[in-house]
């Protein structure tokens, strides 16, 4: 994981490292924010250009500069500059045409990952999300901090980009520690020290200060949020407003009641695995399709879901990636009938090459009320074999995931 860089003088304790993080008790509000997020895609492909600075930039003479690398950043460029600055400050850069369709590929499975931690994830845009995590906290009995840490490490290694994490125990605090962990680290603000986190920031580090109101503000002496917060409310009311005073009042104060409130509906549930070294077997491919499916099926029964199509996604080593579905007559939350489609899938697919990544998606949800069709093709109806797995769910819970597994995943390599 690289070092961050944004962090304030004074602000080292809230960094979380190896060995050592603040009190993340109560900080179950995550934002994760990639980091560069079109040029580290595009740089996944270009690792020989990693430390060099790189715009990815359209290539009209109006275009503006859609996304900087790090060492880009140095120079000055940022994001919406136009390509002429950008040029100007640093020549010698590496521009790179934008790739219609990758960035919104990359985000949508990233997205997926974050809700298989929770169903509560809130993106604002391609690139960033809030996560509230506390129903994870009880489910996967972990802190925060160990949350946090996980999604950076499966974001990496599943798809070859960084992202920094901020934890807090209210949004936009959370939205405030994201920006000072870049790039690719984590900042957690303990709920005791909110209020000493925020206070001595500048009146532009509140959400909603934007260049007018941050100057209104500094016109009448107030430059920091400590400034904002000392402030008789009428005063600010007459300066910026009844709605604009009490929002900032209650934003210095650190109070912001607004909860993650998730996209849409759950239109999807899937399961990836990224492995150490490429996977050429087939067989051995078809095994972790089996268990990538169990984890699907589980994930649907607990939520009390069905899916109408089964999809299957192959990342090959040059992060190539192919995804192919088929619709079922019913839709299922049985394991042994989502493996056989993503078995069917992926030998359609003809492909021969070694693969980085497998990943199984149940799509089309529905509410578990629906009936499931019985096969006609198999010795033992579909509804038997979700008796059996349901058996199994209730052992897991009681004696723990690897208290009832398929004969097949018993290698300790399948997780």
């Amino acid at each position: 994981m690289g070092r961050n860089t944004a962090l304030p003088e004074g602000y080292e304790r809230f960094r979380v490292t190896d060995s050592t993080w603040p009190d993340d008790t109560g900080c179950h509000l995550l934002h994760v924010d990639m980091d560069a997020f079109f040029a580290a895609v595009e740089l996944r492909t270009r690792p020989e250009l990693a430390d060099r600075p790189v715009v990815v930039a359209g290539a009209g003479p109006r275009s503006v500069v859609l996304s900087a690398n790090y060492p880009a950043r140095r120079f000055g460029i940022s994001s919406a500059m136009p390509v002429a600055a950008a040029r100007k400050l640093c020549p010698h850069a590496v521009y790179l045409p934008p790739t219609r369709g990758l960035y919104s590929e990359v985000s949508r499975g990233v997205m997926a990952l974050f809700s298989e931690y929770t169903p509560l994830v809130e993106p604002l845009s391609l690139d960033e999300a809030f996560l509230d995590v506390q129903g994870a906290l009880r489910r996967l009995g972990a802190t925060p901090v160990e949350i946090g840490r996980e999604i950076r490490a499966k974001v990496e290694s599943e798809y070859g980009v960084t992202c920094s994490v901020g934890a807090a125990g209210v949004k936009f605090v959370a939205k405030l520690a994201s920006g000072m962990a870049k790039p690719d680290g984590m900042v957690v603000v303990p709920v005791a020290d909110t209020v000493s986190f925020l206070h001595p920031l500048p009146v532009s580090a509140l959400w909603g200060v934007g260049p007018k109101t941050a100057e209104v503000l500094r016109a009448h002496g107030l430059a920091t949020i400590a400034d904002i917060a000392a402030t008789p409310p009428e005063r600010l009311r007459r300066w910026l407003g009844v709605a604009t005073a009490e929002h900032l009042t209650a934003l210095a104060h650190g109070r912001d009641e607004r909860g993650v409130v998730a996209d849409a509906e759950e239109k999807s549930l899937g399961a990836e695995r990224t492995f150490d070294t490429d996977l050429a077997d087939r067989a051995e491919q078809e095994r972790q399709l089996l268990s990538l499916a169990e984890k699907v099926a589980a994930t649907l029964r607990r939520r009390g879901l069905r899916g109408r199509t089964v999809s299957i996604k192959v990342r090959f080593s040059d992060f190539r990636t192919i995804t192919r579905a088929r619709t079922l007559p019913t839709a299922t939350d049985v394991a042994r009938t989502i493996h056989a489609q993503a078995v069917t899938l992926l030998r359609d697919t003809g492909a021969g090459a070694p693969v980085r990544l497998l990943g199984v998606r149940a799509e089309g949800l529905v509410g578990a009320e629906q009936p499931e069709q019985l096969s006609l093709d198999d010795a033992r109806p579909a509804s038997r074999w979700r008796d059996a797995e349901v058996a199994a769910d209730v052992a897991r819970s009681k004696f723990g995931a690897a208290a009832v597994r398929p004969a097949s995943l018993l290698r300790r390599d399948v997780p």
